[in-house]
């Protein structure tokens, strides 16, 4: 089982080389083949030229360099797509996670999980700027996505190669990775890690981040509940408008019969007019929707569902087990 570390680093030049020795240390005793994948973000100091010197001294040192900042979640998508280990480890540059805790969520691999996510429980930072704002954003997406875990911001994680590269991540997309693999059918489990004070340099992300990350998790429950039939939102909405807009206009009707009251002075006759219009816009919406998602789906031949194994499907009647990416039943055949 080949291990492909993937760290995105941002203006990391005095973590760095510590970074490095951190993992040389600690990944040998684990005795499989690795690989150290490290993903400049478009650094301003000496980070790039330390990642050069470091790949020339080490072949098992990979490095990508970005033209330019493209932010946390694009660098950990670039991993993910070149990582060419089994299992894929990502974690951050700033020293802040122990590759000690490696061993024990490769052990929680080979129990059969999918996916495992780290839980700084006792987490070393700040309280007012960065652990309160995490906590209130952590209990809003539990309780939206309906997803049990603490600490969806821990960037320690181990994750199968096939997980990792059916995720398709954007905006703040990283911080949700739980949550999009479970969606694939992942088997996710949440471990207690250990997690270090910052020893250089500053946070690059601040508490205006939290911001990005709400808006994403509308964007996750969208996808979570309506992406494959987004009529049953959009249609929702329509039907509740399409009601309220008859039933201003039943009032309208009935107040002109029993009170003679006039009918283009009655603003329930605008609220009906508005409520009818209001309607044929999310029912256009759903329509939309679902051309993209039907659109969405066969491009690329991608399903709504995974498979993990496959059976009876080699064409000549013979018992067959495979397992195969989490993509589709197309990939199967």
């Amino acid at each position: 089982m080949k291990l492909s570390v993937v760290v995105p680093l941002h203006n990391e030049q005095d973590n760095l080389q510590l970074l490095y020795e951190q993992l040389c240390e600690t990944l040998p005793k684990l005795g499989r083949p690795f690989e150290i994948l490290l993903v400049d973000d478009g650094s301003t100091d000496a980070t790039p030229r330390l990642l050069r010197e470091l790949a020339g001294q080490d072949p098992r040192v990979k490095v990508v360099l970005f033209r330019r900042n493209y932010g946390q979640t694009a660098a950990m998508q670039a991993g993910l797509d070149m990582a060419s280990g089994d299992v894929i480890i990502t974690m951050d540059g700033d020293l802040q996670n122990d590759p000690a805790d490696i061993g024990m969520m490769l052990e929680k691999i080979e129990e059969g999980y999918d996916l495992v996510h780290g839980w700084r429980k006792d987490r070393q930072d700040a309280w007012l700027n960065r652990r309160l704002p995490s906590q209130i954003a952590n209990w809003l997406i539990s309780r939206v996505s309906r997803f049990p875990i603490h600490d969806l911001g821990c960037t320690l994680k181990a994750i199968r190669r096939e997980i990792a590269q059916d995720l398709e991540l954007y905006g703040e997309m990283h911080r949700f990775i739980p949550i999009l693999a479970h969606w694939r059918g992942a088997r996710c489990v949440e471990v207690v890690t250990r997690h270090h004070p910052r020893r250089f340099g500053q946070t690059k992300y601040g508490i205006s981040r939290t911001l990005r990350v709400l808006l994403d998790l509308v964007t996750v429950k969208f996808m979570l509940d309506y992406f494959a039939s987004p009529m049953k939102l959009f249609g929702m909405f329509g039907l509740g408008s399409a009601a309220a807009g008859l039933a201003a206009g039943l009032a309208t009707l009935l107040m002109k019969l029993t009170v003679n009251f006039d009918m283009t002075g009655n603003p329930l006759l605008l609220v009906s007019a508005f409520c009818g219009l209001v309607s044929l816009q999310f029912f256009s919406l759903g329509l939309l929707g679902e051309v993209s998602a039907r659109i969405y789906f066969s491009h690329g031949q991608r399903q709504h569902y995974t498979i993990r194994e496959t059976l009876n499907l080699d064409g000549e009647g013979n018992v067959v087990t495979a397992r195969i990416p989490a993509r589709g039943l197309s990939d199967a055949a």
